[in-house]
């Protein structure tokens, strides 16, 4: 069975196409080829399905966790984005402890100066710390440190997201005091955007 003819179509059935995929090898398959495609229609489709599946069915993606690491350090951006995305999805079944190894190289995109990448892994940053407490305060650090790492123009947009995944496990938070000052910080920004998640923030925690 083959896909490719439903992968170029800009209408697709993303829940029909994750249970061919489940059932089928060919076709995650060419869902991995299709990650990988320059045309935008069937890299978006293909990515569309997988993060679906990864969310959903992480078992049957985990085994291609190798695949999806290489893709960090690919000099094609939309790769990096898919691979961030995909990643923090699979981190909440990662037993064999594979994200510690990548650890560096995958955070490593919070520092570059692409925005749309930053920002992606900035926003999955919750999800991350919550699956690996033990990560929460490295990951924590990275995020409080974007003004001094991040060498996009950007930095604003990036730093609300990364309050979006303090948000996520606050509660949790082994520096709440370190976060609030961050957060208290966005309240000056030049970002209407970032000054009213920051609004929000302050006031969800009574701070």
């Amino acid at each position: 069975m083959s896909i490719m003819s439903d992968l170029n179509s800009e209408n697709i059935n993303v829940e029909n196409l994750v249970q061919k995929a489940l059932n089928d090898n060919k076709v995650l398959s060419e869902l991995l080829e299709g990650i990988l495609s320059k045309d935008d229609t069937l890299r978006y489709n293909s990515f569309n399905v997988l993060l679906l599946i990864s969310e959903k069915y992480s078992e049957v993606l985990y085994p291609k966790w190798e695949f999806f690491a290489d893709m960090i350090t690919s000099d094609n951006s939309y790769r990096k984005l898919i691979a961030v995305r995909l990643i923090a999805n699979l981190v909440r079944i990662d037993k064999e402890n594979k994200f510690e190894k990548i650890f560096n190289k995958y955070y490593s995109i919070l520092d570059g100066e692409k925005t749309m990448t930053a920002a992606h892994l900035a926003a999955n940053s919750g999800k991350i710390a919550k699956a690996k407490p033990q990560l929460r305060p490295k990951i924590t650090s990275r995020l409080l440190n974007i003004d001094k790492t991040h060498r996009g123009k950007q930095k604003e947009l990036i730093k609300g997201y990364a309050m979006e995944a303090f948000d996520g496990y606050f509660q949790e938070a082994e520096n709440q005091s370190e976060i609030i000052e961050f957060v208290k910080k966005q309240l000056n920004s030049n970002s209407p955007k970032t000054r009213k998640i920051a609004e929000k923030f302050l006031e969800r925690w009574n701070q």
